[in-house]
């Protein structure tokens, strides 16, 4: 079980390969944070909102960021991002896009609806890491969040 006041990460990420390699680029970059993973968009919401297989998880225990992906089953990135800003419980969780597009209106989109970074995801292995090495190092130790409120 996590330790509530460790800085959870949630990769929303339904490519393995690529999940694979930002594991692994985290652990070479020794970043030891808890990392939950879901395949895709609903599962996305459901761990945010604790619903579905994820009512039961503790509600303390928050991320500090989401790395997000675009392209994704069900319920593609950019609603999950819209989702996650018209909540009141989520509307000041740090989300960065994480992905492989170039579509100019996907950056666009993201930033209308308040994402918070747009990473494109490099080709390049060692620039991959070198990506998810400073994303890390930003949004999980210099990067500072109010306490989140609870609901009455």
């Amino acid at each position: 079980m996590y330790d509530p006041h460790q800085r959870v990460i949630l990769l929303v990420e339904d490519n393995s390969d690529d999940e694979l390699m930002t594991l692994r680029a985290f652990r070479k970059s020794n970043i030891h944070n808890p990392v939950v993973v879901v395949r895709d968009g609903a599962e996305a919401l459901d761990y945010l909102f604790l619903q579905g297989r994820h009512a039961e998880r503790d509600p303390d225990i928050r991320p500090q960021v989401v790395l997000l992906d675009l392209h994704l089953p069900r319920i593609d990135g950019l609603e999950v991002l819209r989702r996650i800003r018209a909540n009141e419980q989520t509307r000041m969780l740090p989300v960065v896009i994480l992905t492989s597009s170039k579509e100019e209106r996907d950056l666009v989109e993201g930033y209308q609806l308040g994402v918070n970074s747009f990473v494109h995801k490099p080709v390049d292995v060692t620039a991959f890491f070198d990506a998810v090495r400073q994303l890390g190092m930003y949004w999980l130790v210099l990067n500072e969040l109010p306490t989140p409120r609870r609901s009455a």
